[in-house]
């Protein structure tokens, strides 16, 4: 491919800052859990962060990709860029700033989905006005920054067919091309300028993580938090763990494993989920129940599976393995289909959104993560089938039941004696002075208590 030489002064913010520090093990701060508001306009995840995100305790915040993108109704058009412009269906630049401002001020980070595997398909004008075709975005890319291959991706045991060829037909852009390098950071660059805390990396596995650690190398904040996508395949040229230098990667086995043994095994078999499963190290996996893909495609739990549902976040939240994605988006049978509204959420629940990150057993184990954050599992019980507890040392203990009717048990904690809020019932629980208290669990309902929550 011709490289290009171009003296770019648009490009100046990719100021190139050599000898990157170690990736960050998961989001920065202490508390891990992240919201991702899927297809949420900026003015809604602002006011979001402020009255349920920061008090919940949620530690950061996904937003959809902000770029200018190509017009159209569907969800998936945020994801064929045409510029690098802050110009898509969320929201203009001010909107962006203060929405990043009122996240902070809530003590949420803000992480941002971004595309920089390739542009778009076909021509057209896009969000922001910017005319474009493919291969041809005036001002910032021309035929000359992409990839040789033209063609669809063919062969995933072909790692040059998957990093060189086009994603469902998107204009692969060349990142082993310096320009391009250059252009990138310079995107990235102007997210920090905003405030920016990190990085959802976005098709990272159709990108050689060569190529990301170089544009990493040019940020600003060189050892900013990233997590990359990189779709875990049996046998596949491209593996997840070849990212691992570069920032956290998302663990998908996690979450198609959890469809599996919550619809169709037993949750004993959860007593050892994560590293000995043989997934990547906890300290760079960032996992999920479902996401905006997987809830479409079916290879995960969605909203749709009601309780199963709501039980796999509890345990996601309470078991201490990875950096926790809380997905929440709205109510689609047509799987293309766009945001209520362009993205405006008026109020959860209402209008289609599902708001999953405010479920009430959902976000009340927030909480419950950030108190026994660095505790091991400790007391775990299980009765064979689908009944589980365990505690996170003397901070907490969990208990799941997802039997067709009621346990009824006295469960032994490592918790001092006192009195407890179940924060997902909101009752009352003692613990006796052995660490021991007695509770039945209906049918596909979870317990849970912890250090700091005493009353209701």
């Amino acid at each position: 491919m011709a490289r290009r030489y171009l003296a770019a002064a648009a490009l100046a913010a990719a100021s190139v800052v050599m000898n990157p520090t170690g990736a960050q093990a998961s989001p920065p701060g202490t508390k891990d859990v992240t919201a991702v508001l899927f297809e949420w306009n900026f003015a809604s995840v602002a006011r979001e962060c402020t009255t349920t995100l920061g008090p919940a305790g949620y530690g950061s915040v996904q937003v959809s990709p902000p770029a200018e993108h190509i017009q159209g109704p569907q969800w998936w058009t945020s994801y064929q860029p045409v510029s690098y412009k802050i110009a898509g269906r969320l929201g203009d630049r001010t909107a962006f700033r203060d929405m990043v401002n009122t996240c902070h001020a809530a003590g949420v980070k803000v992480v941002v989905d971004t595309v920089i595997n390739h542009m778009s398909a076909g021509s057209g004008t896009g969000t922001g006005g910017s005319s474009y075709s493919k291969y041809t975005y005036p001002g910032l890319y021309s035929s000359y920054d992409f990839d040789d291959c033209t063609s669809r991706i063919s062969n995933y045991q072909d790692r040059w067919n998957v990093q060189h060829c086009e994603l469902v037909g998107l204009s692969d852009l060349d990142t082993g091309e310096n320009y391009v390098r250059g252009a990138i950071a310079g995107y990235m660059n102007d997210l920090l300028s905003l405030g920016v805390d990190g990085f959802r990396i976005d098709a990272a596995k159709h990108m050689d993580a060569a190529d990301l650690a170089n544009i990493k190398s040019r940020l600003s904040n060189p050892s900013v938090y990233w997590k990359q996508e990189v779709i875990h395949g049996a046998g596949e040229a491209v593996q997840p763990t070849e990212y691992t230098g570069n920032g956290d990667v998302q663990e998908f086995r996690y979450a198609y494993d959890l469809k599996r043994v919550f619809t169709n095994e037993n949750l004993a078999y959860l007593k050892n989920y994560g590293e000995g499963w043989g997934y990547m190290s906890s300290g760079v996996s960032g996992v999920f129940v479902d996401n905006h893909d997987t809830e479409r495609n079916g290879s995960t739990l969605s909203y749709k599976d009601d309780a199963t549902y709501t039980l796999a976040n509890v345990f996601m939240l309470a078991w201490p393995y990875g950096a926790p994605d809380v997905n929440s988006g709205y109510a689609f049978s047509d799987t293309d289909a766009g945001p209520p509204d362009g993205g405006a959420v008026k109020a959860c629940w209402q209008d289609g959104w599902k708001c999953q990150h405010n479920w009430p057993e959902i976000t009340s184990m927030v909480a419950f993560r950030n108190a026994t954050r660095g505790q091991a599992v400790t007391n775990w019980w299980d009765n064979g089938g689908d009944a589980i507890a365990f505690g996170r040392g003397d901070k907490g203990f969990v208990a799941i039941n997802h039997e067709s009717g009621q346990v009824s048990r006295t469960y032994q904690t490592s918790l001092p004696a006192g009195t407890y809020c179940d924060v997902q019932n909101n009752r009352t629980v003692t613990v006796n002075s052995s660490g021991q208290f007695t509770a039945t669990l209906g049918s596909n309902t979870a317990l849970a208590i912890h250090a700091g929550k005493s009353s209701c």
